[in-house]
């Protein structure tokens, strides 16, 4: 088997799709490369990935949205295909076994892990949490 993973932002919004009374999330991924050519340019290099992601589990595609940075893994596939033009193309898709959100643009804080609550839970109070010059015990009295 050959695994292959992926960070990077979504180009735009999933789309969920039933093929054969399955359900599918389709959603690309872009992963931006930045290197120094040989004259010691800055380059950039994209790479699109096409994912498709079967699952009953189709409440993650509401958070799937244009701009949001993800983590999929899964089984990679390489297509080879001929344009209108007549020149050669190819793509690169993914068949996702594994999708986790790691945030992206309208995050607040722009910290990488994005935080999603369930309707109704209760929010949790940081009040009784100790600021670390709240700690008086030694640091050196480690329990192990």
């Amino acid at each position: 088997m050959i695994k292959m993973q992926v960070i990077g932002n979504l180009g735009k919004d999933c789309v969920v799709n039933t093929v054969n009374g399955k359900n599918v999330i389709n959603f690309t991924v872009a992963h931006t490369e930045k290197y120094r050519d040989s004259q010691g340019n800055q380059q950039e290099k994209t790479t699109w990935v096409d994912c498709a992601y079967w699952t009953d589990k189709t409440g993650i595609a509401q958070y799937l949205t244009k701009g949001k940075q993800v983590y999929a893994e899964g089984q990679p596939e390489a297509r080879s295909f001929q344009r209108n033009d007549g020149t050669p193309g190819s793509s690169l898709s993914l068949r996702v076994r594994e999708v986790q959100l790691l945030g992206g643009r309208g995050d607040s804080g722009g910290s990488v892990g994005g935080s999603y609550s369930q309707p109704g839970a209760a929010a949790i109070s940081n009040s009784n949490i100790p600021t670390a010059g709240d700690v008086t015990e030694p640091i050196d009295d480690l329990p192990f």
